[in-house]
């Protein structure tokens, strides 16, 4: 069964990531189209650096065309956002990228994107799903892609150069020439050396790469960008005078980075430190958007300033509507994506890295200082993070325990309030939190605790994976 979560469908390559599921993917999104009556809008296909991308975005495109869609293909390996950007500049009702994002190696899907060049939403997934349930492989129409090419309904693009410029154009160039920052990339063998090269060599700073080149494998790591995986980024920054080291996953629609003492610095604070300096520094005004797996220290930046920070779901698609709705200055999520109001309405590790160089040659201060200065201004906390693994068997037992008995393990802090609006989070009255919740990607079941420290943190974590026997 072709069932999507939050960051679109991904499978197992070879069991359901197959030639035949993924054109029926594209059949029933072609058969959405014409029923909505908005096939002459056109649509964006392109794909990543994963085993069988490139292919498999042709069959989707193949079969599009043979319904009549006209197909703008991005032939080369692009990153997820370059694919949002173009679809937005077009104008398309809807768009597409092969990728599976920062899974394994052994997975790959399909993103679908609407209006503006944003995620899908529920909405749409569910009639993409609908579909499905109906079509068989008789149903599915094709076209051999040259032939495409030829009746003009394929066209081959490359927005690279015109994405890469609305960067440029966007941020503070110039204070970055006059920065001479040395920079070193870690694209984990995904896609984002191209264009986020591009931008800084703009910029004048001192470029390194590594972990570049095409390996189906990523190198034997997840290529997703966390203090583990990026273990060689964080040696050499520090051993060889880097001001800023940046890795970005496999699609590279999400970052990961490391200060210049080569300490990885989380998701969550990258957040809070490009939603500060946007309103401190730049004197930009405007909320923030974070899902409930996002630090609230958010809360008190916005606060402070005047703004308001709004608490969405997990899933993109719920922080770029938000965004809309209030015309928000910048919002993200803990595992690494983030977006900034004007730019794309989806996640970009490319542009958020850039933004970050401009940071740091605005103010003229290191990663590690302007953090300081935050954590001096509202008080420190730590996000403590587990992914547990459980037997298909096990996973009644485990929704029933949190989503029917409602039960929790008896916590040594006063509890505020309990929300299951997406998992079982627990706001505690010291403004510490602790959710639980399934993994809308992989077979999970994810846990977050934020506290004062790491010890108290931590030890919440371990205190509900314990209660869920895991």
């Amino acid at each position: 069964m072709i069932q999507f979560g939050t960051g679109g469908w991904r499978a197992f390559i070879g069991e359901e990531f197959t030639r035949d599921n993924v054109e029926l993917v594209a059949q029933a999104v072609a058969n959405i189209l014409t029923n909505e009556k908005v096939v002459e809008r056109g649509f964006v296909v392109g794909y990543d650096r994963r085993f069988l991308s490139d292919k498999a975005g042709k069959w989707f495109a193949q079969v599009l065309a043979a319904n009549q869609i006209k197909v703008s293909f991005i032939d080369k390996f692009v990153p997820t956002p370059v694919v949002m950007f173009k679809a937005k500049q077009m104008n398309c009702a809807y768009s597409a990228c092969i990728t599976a994002s920062h899974n394994p190696a052994d997975y790959n899907g399909i993103k679908i994107f609407i209006e503006g060049g944003r995620d899908a939403d529920e909405i749409i997934t569910q009639k993409v799903e609908a579909q499905i349930a109906y079509l068989t492989k008789a149903d599915v129409r094709t076209i051999e892609f040259e032939i495409a090419i030829e009746q003009q309904l394929i066209e081959v693009i490359n927005p690279m150069n015109e994405f890469v410029d609305s960067i440029i154009e966007f941020i503070d160039i110039e204070s970055i020439k006059k920065a001479n920052l040395k920079v070193l990339i870690d694209p984990m063998f995904g896609v984002a050396k191209n264009a986020l090269q591009t931008v800084l060599i703009n910029g004048r700073c001192d470029v390194d790469v590594i972990n570049d080149g095409k390996n189906p494998d990523f190198g034997g790591l997840m290529p997703s960008p966390s203090a583990a995986t990026l273990y060689r980024l964080k040696h050499l920054v520090a051993s060889e005078g880097y001001d800023l080291g940046i890795g970005t996953d496999g699609d590279a629609d999400r970052l990961g980075i490391i200060d210049e003492k080569g300490n990885f610095i989380h998701p969550n604070e990258v957040l809070m430190l490009l939603y500060y300096y946007l309103l401190e520094y730049k004197g930009w005004t405007g909320s923030v958007v974070r899902n409930l797996a996002t630090t609230h220290l958010l809360d008190k930046i916005a606060e402070d300033h005047g703004e308001q920070c709004f608490e969405v779901p997990v899933g993109f698609k719920h922080i770029s509507s938000k965004m809309e709705e209030d015309n928000s200055l910048i919002g993200g999520e803990s595992s690494g994506g983030l977006t900034i109001r004007g730019h794309i309405k989806g996640k970009d590790g490319v542009f958020a890295s850039s933004l970050l160089v401009e940071m740091l040659s605005v103010t003229h201060k290191k990663l590690s200082e302007l953090l300081n200065e935050i954590y001096s201004k509202y008080g420190y906390a730590y996000m403590a993070e587990g992914d547990c693994q459980f037997k298909p068997s096990e996973k009644q037992r485990i929704f029933d325990k949190i989503y029917v008995e409602k039960a929790l393990p008896d916590f040594a802090f006063e509890i505020e309030k309990v929300s299951y609006d997406d998992g079982a989070k627990v706001y505690f009255k010291n403004g510490g939190w602790v959710i639980a919740r399934f993994s809308g990607t992989e077979p999970l079941l994810r846990i977050f605790a934020e506290m004062q420290d790491k010890e108290t943190a931590e030890c919440v974590l371990q205190q509900f994976k314990d209660f869920l026997a895991l």
